[in-house]
């Protein structure tokens, strides 16, 4: 990461990350308990580009406009030279009788393709969401699903693959969490339903270049 305060910057995103994955260690389900020890481990895998990504939102903050906020971060990843994209996803999703019940869904968060060193040179996919601990809250929650989730950060950045086991995991988690309420799964809970908020083939990106235009 190329700015002053390296060191201390660095220091803070290490600090976010351990201070929105702390929640008190006693759970009463052993499955649950292992549901959370594998979110943190998720979560505390942190790459050199996901840092690098979540540092410069970091920056960008202490300026922070409260309208418009993801079009905002993307421009000024673009002024930073990140190829960075707003994400707008829309989806249908059909339950049961396809004459009856369509569910509908739309989406937006961030896309930044960082270069890669390797031989292949491929570029890396990282999605940022800014707004990425809400998105799986429950009404009643059971204790142990509400620890889980108070473990989610609440700017979200990280690979496809991350974002894909996070996604089974809580959802997983939620479902159980349901159950015991005695609450039926709701199609905007079900983890087909978040993979299509973030992972839709059916994204329309719209490049740093574009944004001024909208």
């Amino acid at each position: 990461m190329s700015c002053p305060d390296d060191e201390k910057l660095y220091q803070m995103i290490r600090d976010y990350i351990e201070l929105d994955s702390s929640s008190p260690t006693s759970s009463s389900k052993s499955l649950q308990k292992s549901s959370l020890l594998s979110l943190k481990g998720i979560l505390e895998s942190v790459t050199v580009a996901e840092a690098e990504i979540l540092g410069r939102i970091f920056l960008y903050l202490r300026d922070l406009e409260p309208s418009k906020l993801r079009k905002w971060i993307v421009m000024k990843l673009g002024m930073d030279y990140y190829e960075a994209s707003l994400c707008r996803t829309t989806w249908a999703t059909t339950f049961n009788r396809p004459s009856v019940f369509e569910f509908t869904g739309d989406y937006e968060y961030i896309d930044v393709m960082m270069k890669n060193d390797t031989e292949s040179g491929a570029a890396e996919r990282l999605i940022v969401d800014i707004d990425f601990r809400s998105q799986f809250e429950l009404a009643r929650p059971t204790p142990e699903y509400e620890e889980l989730t108070n473990s989610l950060p609440s700017i979200f950045v990280g690979t496809e693959l991350k974002l894909e086991k996070i996604i089974s995991l809580v959802c997983s988690a939620a479902k159980q969490s349901l159950r015991e309420r005695g609450l039926h799964i709701p199609p905007w809970r079900k983890a087909s339903y978040m993979h299509s908020k973030w992972l839709s083939q059916n994204c329309k990106k719209i490049s740093f270049s574009e944004l001024g235009s909208i």
